[in-house]
């Protein structure tokens, strides 16, 4: 190995100035290269050196270099025996409802339109939640109900708010990376035993409806 190459020595000059800096900002939650660029390029450069450091901390990187995002998960621990260092949240039959139901329509998006970004209103989500919601007299329960289950969404980083654009959301596509492939497989059966729930009959055993957990960073929250 040539000691005077100028790459080789750039980087191992960049990693113990660099690599605390992204891993802290890992810490503080999702990374998105158009949001940080500074730090995301950082990252791209120090991927070997940022998933050896946080696997001793039992935790994994999941980065997207293609859709622009980065984060920590928990590693697989069925024994229980590793320190959590990332929250996990419970999430209700609702927030549920609603993050599958967003992840179908991306599939749908990306399937067919040759778009990047999945824009939703507040009306265009309530009217694909209102299928699967129970008959009641109480409208202005109903929507309270959904404006606080979209505002929990968003603060999970799965919906954003569009500036100077009133009740207008962009669906993050990082929701693909929580609602993964396996997940979606069973969507079908699962939203079969979401209208079972709804409907008072006991669900399958695909059934979500007790809620799921997902992983979160906390970042001011």
């Amino acid at each position: 190995m040539n000691p005077f190459n100028p790459t080789t020595a750039e980087t191992e000059a960049r990693t113990p100035e660099e690599l605390p800096a992204v891993v802290t900002r890992l810490f503080k939650g999702v990374l998105y290269a158009e949001n940080d660029e500074k730090v995301w390029q950082s990252l791209l450069g120090l991927t070997s050196h940022v998933r050896d450091y946080v696997s001793v901390l039992g935790l994994d990187l999941i980065l997207d270099e293609s859709e622009g995002y980065a984060f920590l998960r928990s590693k697989d621990d069925p024994d229980g025996t590793l320190p959590r260092l990332i929250a996990r949240r419970s999430l209700t039959f609702n927030v549920s409802l609603l993050l599958a139901l967003l992840r179908g329509r991306m599939l749908e998006f990306d399937t067919n339109s040759s778009e990047l970004r999945l824009i939703m209103t507040e009306q265009d989500i309530a009217d694909m939640v209102s299928v699967f919601l129970p008959e009641s007299s109480n409208e202005a329960k109903i929507l309270d109900r959904l404006a606080a289950d979209i505002k929990k969404v968003q603060e999970l980083d799965f919906l954003r708010k569009l500036k100077g654009q009133a009740d207008t959301y962009e669906v993050a596509r990082i929701l693909k990376a929580y609602v993964d492939a396996q997940w979606l497989e069973e969507f079908d059966a699962r939203l079969a035993d979401y209208r079972a729930t709804l409907a008072g009959e006991p669900p399958g055993t695909g059934s979500v409806a007790a809620g799921r957990m997902v992983e979160a960073s906390e970042e001011g929250k």
